[in-house]
């Protein structure tokens, strides 16, 4: 895994036409979100979407909400219907690199940085689903595996990861 040196930085409006190509590009079938979801996202929570860039190219992000409660399962969270800012527990809806970019070590960069940006927002803990294929990524990263999701968005099987961070 050679170490790219990338810029990490807040989303803004002006990536969003390239965080949905991103989006629609990396992931299967009816699982990306919408380009109106991602631009909800980029407006409501910018603190929670951060990308990578590389030589002014957008290579990969990673974007969630904050909430009181989880339930992973929930779709309308997938719109930020739910999220608060002041929630202490933020989940992830996408965590993605472009498929030029990746085996890079990207999204573990990006995954380091959103962890330590929710720590100083004093977020108590972190929440994503994933595919199986990616559990031992995720707990290699300091999540806890918790259980098969009853989501099945997109028509895929999913599994829930945790991590404390207070």
């Amino acid at each position: 895994m050679t170490s790219h040196s990338g810029l990490i930085r807040l989303v803004t409006s002006a990536d969003l036409a390239r965080c949905y190509e991103i989006e629609s590009t990396s992931y299967e079938g009816d699982e990306a979100a919408t380009k109106e979801k991602i631009a909800t996202r980029i407006a409501t929570w910018p603190q929670g979407f951060i990308v990578y860039e590389i030589d002014g190219v957008v290579a990969g992000f990673i974007n969630g909400g904050a909430a009181f409660q989880v339930e992973m399962a929930d779709e309308a969270f997938k719109e930020l219907i739910g999220h608060d800012p002041d929630g202490p527990h933020v989940v992830i809806m996408s965590v993605v690199v472009h498929p030029d970019f990746q085996g890079r070590g990207i999204a573990r960069q990006l995954m380091n940085e959103f962890i330590a940006r929710m720590r100083a927002l004093r977020k108590s803990s972190i929440h994503l689903m994933c595919k199986e294929r990616h559990v031992a990524l995720y707990e290699s990263m300091g999540f806890t595996y918790l259980k098969a999701s009853d989501s099945d968005h997109g028509g895929m099987a999913w599994h829930e990861m945790a991590m404390q961070l207070q």
